[in-house]
């Protein structure tokens, strides 16, 4: 027969605090180093907390002076002297640029038909005159299209510049080209 023996510790030593901290378990350990880390991050962020207040009162102060002292006025600037040349050139570049392209471009496209072909488009701002270049394959789609153009709420006079029919092409389409001018409707 076998006897089961059980270790019995007998300990008669006088409770401490070391004695506690010595015998207690590995899994009491887990929630106080969880504790001290917590303690550790909170202790660097408050050092972080107070370097950024320190900076920022310093830029505060920093200011304060700054705006106590007298602003000193800058010379006056003169503008560089530009040739007339120059500023019609750069007014014609500013007209280009400010041109109303979606609104020439929905107008034209919703006045060509299939049967026209758009070859060329060309805004002179100045005049406030679209230069359409197109083909068509007859007069009577030529004259549609210049009468569709007319009808077209954007564009007030239309005219019928010139037109040519193309008699290298086996084709013999009929190059065109219409003046449109535009205005806010």
């Amino acid at each position: 027969m076998k006897r089961s023996t059980k270790k019995i510790r007998l300990d008669f030593a006088p409770r401490s605090l070391r004695r506690t901290l010595f015998h207690a378990p590995p899994l009491h350990w887990i929630p106080v180093l969880c504790g001290l880390m917590v303690c550790a991050v909170a202790l660097l962020h408050a050092f972080e907390y107070r370097e950024a207040r320190e900076e920022v009162d310093a830029l505060h102060a920093a200011l304060g002076a700054r705006a106590a002292v007298p602003a000193v006025q800058p010379a006056a600037r003169r503008a560089p002297a530009i040739s007339e040349a120059q500023a019609a050139a750069t007014n014609a570049a500013i007209m280009q640029l400010n041109l109303p392209w979606r609104a020439l471009h929905d107008a034209v496209r919703g006045a060509t038909a299939p049967n026209i072909a758009l070859l060329a488009l060309e805004p002179d701002s100045r005049k406030r005159v679209l230069r359409i270049t197109a083909e068509a394959k007859d007069s009577d789609a030529m004259l549609a299209y210049v009468d569709a153009l007319g009808r077209e709420e954007w564009f007030g006079a239309v005219t019928l510049v010139r037109h040519e029919v193309l008699e290298q092409d086996p084709n013999r389409p009929l190059r065109f080209q219409v003046d449109a001018g535009w205005g806010t409707p």
